[in-house]
């Protein structure tokens, strides 16, 4: 949900003030609408209710924009990765963490996430959200090698497809999930890990 925007104490009646976060916000929503391609600051403007110059106020144009929207994207996923995960964890319990974890992100961080996960590469700020999202994928891989090499996951699945199994289902979740649908996250997460890793969990002889 978009947040109302702040009024300025003194400020005339039916002119709204943005502040950075929230003009991204709006900005987020508008290009999860229309696409970032298809947005143009003219567009922008006229759903802000506000002049184009009022936005260079705030920021230098439309990928500034989406740099910021993306970023907070990958900041939430990536802080999820360094979480303490007890004292004893093994690789298999970090990873499952890390899934569990990263569902409740993306329902958190829906509308910034879901932006994140269409970016084409088409421009200097999604080529590099596009690189962070590489590095995110080297990371899991590597912990899906680690937990593989313990023991705790089935190794006859090559773990850089095991990594893109399990986040294309977490990614997944943003062509359905919605906050209002009855379904809680935890529910969420406590399905999607039990299903996912009754799978690769090693078999025991």
């Amino acid at each position: 949900m978009i947040r109302p925007p702040d009024r300025k104490p003194g400020a005339r009646q039916g002119r709204t003030t943005y502040d950075r976060d929230s003009l991204v916000e709006v900005a987020v929503a508008v290009f999860n609408e229309r696409g970032y391609d298809g947005t143009g600051m003219e567009e922008l403007a006229r759903r802000l209710g506000i002049s184009k110059s009022s936005i260079y106020h705030h920021v230098s144009g439309k990928e500034e924009l989406l740099d910021l929207a993306v970023n907070r994207a990958l900041d939430a996923l990536f802080a999820v990765l360094d979480e303490p995960c007890g004292a004893h964890a093994d690789a298999t319990a970090r990873l499952e963490h890390t899934v569990r974890r990263s569902v409740e992100t993306l329902a958190a961080e829906l509308p910034y996430v879901t932006l994140l996960l269409r970016v084409h590469g088409n421009s200097d700020a999604e080529q590099r959200a596009l690189e962070r999202r590489r590095e995110f994928d080297h990371r899991v891989a590597e912990l899906v090698r680690r937990a593989a090499a313990e023991g705790g996951l089935r190794g006859d699945i090559e773990p850089g497809l095991t990594s893109r199994l399990l986040f294309g289902t977490v990614n997944s979740l943003i062509e359905w999930y919605r906050p209002d649908g009855g379904l809680t996250v935890e529910a969420m997460a406590d399905a999607l890990t039990s299903m996912v890793f009754d799978g690769l969990r090693a078999r025991q002889s």
